[in-house]
C-alpha cells in the first residue's frame, strides 16, 4: 500500500478546497489498492457541522459498497481525524487510518486543535458541554427490541 501517494492526494484535495473557499481538509478511502472515495470538508458549503471530509468519504464508500461496514478499507486524511470522524471510522469497521498533519499543527493555524481530544477524555462533569445520564424505565425498551429482532434472524 502506497501510503505517501494517498496522503499526498488527501493534502491536494485539502489545498484545492481552501482555494474553493472551503476548509483545509481532504480524505481518501482505499480498499485493496482501489480508491473507493475521495472527498473534501463541505461544512462551509452546506453549513452542516458533520460534513467533514472523512464523513463525506465514508458516506460515498458505503453507497458504492452498498454496506455500512467498510472492513478492509483504509482512510487517508490530510489532518488528524476529529473525534466524530474517528468514531465513525470505528463504527464502520475501518481499522486503519493515516493522516498528514497533526491536530497541534492545525491549532497553530487557527483550526480546532488537540484540546478537544483531551476534553472528551475528561469526566462528563468537567466538559464544557453538559452531558448527563438520566435513566428512563420503559416497558418497550428499544435495545431489547433490537436484540430480539437480530437474534430472531439467526
Amino acid at each position: 500500500m502506497n501510503h505517501a501517494t494517498h496522503l499526498r492526494k488527501a493534502v491536494a484535495l485539502a489545498y484545492g478546497n481552501v482555494l474553493a473557499e472551503g476548509r483545509p481538509y481532504g480524505a481518501v478511502i482505499v480498499r485493496d489498492g482501489t480508491v473507493l472515495a475521495q472527498a473534501v470538508n463541505r461544512t462551509a458549503e452546506t453549513n452542516d457541522p458533520t460534513d467533514h471530509a472523512e464523513m463525506v468519504a465514508i458516506r460515498e464508500a458505503s453507497r458504492k459498497l452498498n454496506s455500512a461496514k467498510l472492513d478492509g478499507c483504509v482512510v487517508y486524511a490530510s489532518g488528524r481525524p476529529c473525534p466524530m470522524c474517528h468514531a465513525a471510522m470505528r463504527l464502520s469497521g475501518i481499522r486503519e487510518a493515516y493522516f498528514a498533519y497533526t491536530a497541534e499543527e492545525g491549532e497553530a493555524y487557527g483550526l480546532i486543535g488537540a484540546g478537544i481530544y483531551a476534553e472528551l477524555c475528561s469526566p462528563l462533569a468537567d466538559q464544557p458541554m453538559q452531558v448527563a445520564h438520566h435513566p428512563v424505565v420503559a416497558e418497550d425498551h428499544p435495545y431489547a427490541a433490537w436484540r430480539d429482532r437480530t437474534n430472531s434472524k439467526g
